[in-house]
């Protein structure tokens, strides 16, 4: 008797680019930018989507463009 793998739904990945510059902001939210992952303007980086994340999202959503 041959076991069928149960399908797993894929990961949602979710890019994040800096489209406007931290300077001015307040700490926590230039801290929250480096924890993404973004140092410079027009960076992309890619992140698993996850509760987490959109939380972070969530507080800098002024400084950065969000696809999915």
């Amino acid at each position: 008797m041959a076991r069928t793998k149960k399908e797993q739904p894929k990961e949602k990945w979710v890019r994040i680019t800096l489209i406007k510059s931290p300077i001015g902001y307040s700490k926590q939210q230039k801290n929250t930018v480096r924890a993404l992952g973004l140092r410079r303007m027009n960076q992309t980086v890619e992140h698993k989507d996850m509760p987490t994340l959109r939380g972070m999202l969530d507080k800098v959503r002024h400084l950065v463009l969000v696809e999915e």
